[in-house]
C-alpha cells in the first residue's frame, strides 16, 4: 500500500505444485483511517483463484472508504480460523456473527464489512474468485457506485421475527450445512459450490489417503489442524509436500494429486478450487 492511497495487492503465483508456509505467506496492509487497516497474508493469486488470511487486533474492523471500497466482482468465503467475525452488508442491514470454524458465503457486488468481535483478534481464511488478475477486486469496485451511508441494522425484523424476511444476500455456512461426500475414499464436505469457486472441506483420519484426482480448476489446499502429505504430478515431475496447520499447498488445474493423513490425528483442511471442480 502506498502512502498516497490505494495500490493493488501482492499476486504470488506459482509455475507448478508448491508448498506455500504461513512463514512465507507475502505479507500486505491496506486501509486508511476511515475503512480501518488490515493484514492480509497472501499464500496465492493466480489467474484463476486468490487465497489469503486477513488478521484484525481485538476490537479492531474494516469497513470502506472511497480509497478502499469493499464490493467485489467475485464469489467469497471467509471461514474463521481464530476469534469470531461480526459480519455486515452496509447497504441491507444485515448483520451476521461468525463463530470459529464457521464460514461466510456472498456473491459478488456484495458490500462486506467485518468486526473482531469478543475482544479477542480474528483470523480469517478469504478464498475468492474469480481472482484480482481477472479485473474483480480493486479497480472493479472503484467502478461501483459509492455507498455513501452504512447501515447495521435490518428493521424488517421488528414486529417480524420469526416470520417472512428478504433472501439475505450473505449465508453463514456451519458443518451441518456441508454437503458431504466419500468420493475419494475420505470424508469430504461440500461448503459452496458457484460457476466462479467451490469450496470443499476435507477430514482424512490416520492411514488414509484420498485416491488420485484432478480439477478443471486451480486448487488452494489451506491445513486447518493435524499433518497433510500431498503428492501432485505435474508434467514430468513428482512434487511431495508435508503440510501442518496453517500451511497451504498449490496444484494447478489439471494436475493429477492425493491427500493422506501424516500423523496419528485426524488432519482437517479447507481447499479452494476455481473456476471448477470437475475434471
Amino acid at each position: 500500500m502506498s502512502a498516497g492511497g490505494y495500490s493493488p495487492s501482492p499476486r504470488p503465483t506459482f509455475d507448478g505444485p508448491a508448498a506455500i508456509r504461513k512463514e512465507a505467506a507475502t505479507r500486505h496492509i491496506w486501509g486508511d483511517a476511515e475503512a480501518g487497516f488490515v493484514a492480509d497474508r497472501i499464500y496465492a493469486s493466480t489467474g484463476l483463484i486468490h487465497a489469503l488470511v486477513f488478521e484484525l487486533p481485538a476490537g479492531g474492523c474494516f469497513r470502506h472508504s472511497p480509497e478502499f471500497r469493499t464490493v467485489f466482482g467475485a464469489d467469497e468465503v471467509l471461514h474463521v480460523l481464530d476469534g469470531t467475525m461480526v459480519a455486515a452488508n452496509p447497504e441491507t442491514g444485515e448483520v451476521h456473527r461468525v463463530g470459529t470454524g464457521e464460514r461466510l458465503f456472498f456473491r459478488r457486488d456484495t458490500w462486506h464489512h467485518a468486526f473482531a468481535h469478543d475482544g479477542v483478534p480474528l483470523r480469517v481464511l478469504e478464498l475468492f474468485a474469480p481472482p484480482p488478475s481477472a479485473g474483480t477486486s480493486g479497480a472493479y469496485a472503484r467502478e461501483r457506485p459509492y455507498l455513501e451511508q452504512s447501515r447495521y441494522a435490518d428493521d424488517a425484523a421488528l414486529e417480524n421475527v420469526p416470520g417472512s424476511r428478504p433472501k439475505p444476500t450473505m449465508a453463514v455456512l456451519r458443518d451441518s450445512d456441508a454437503v458431504w461426500r466419500r468420493q475419494l475414499g475420505v470424508l469430504e464436505g461440500i461448503v459452496a459450490s458457484t460457476e466462479h469457486l467451490t469450496v470443499v472441506t476435507l477430514e482424512i483420519n490416520p492411514g488414509e489417503t484420498a485416491a488420485a484426482h484432478a480439477h478443471g480448476g486451480d486448487e488452494v489446499l489451506y491445513v486447518l489442524e493435524g499433518t497433510v502429505w500431498v503428492r501432485a504430478w505435474h508434467g514430468d515431475a513428482t512434487h511431495v509436500f508435508e503440510l501442518g496447520a496453517d500451511d497451504a499447498c498449490y496444484v494447478p488445474a489439471g494436475a493429477q494429486h492425493e491427500y493422506r493423513s501424516g500423523g496419528p490425528s485426524p488432519a482437517r483442511a479447507l481447499a479452494g478450487i476455481a473456476p471448477t471442480y470437475r475434471p
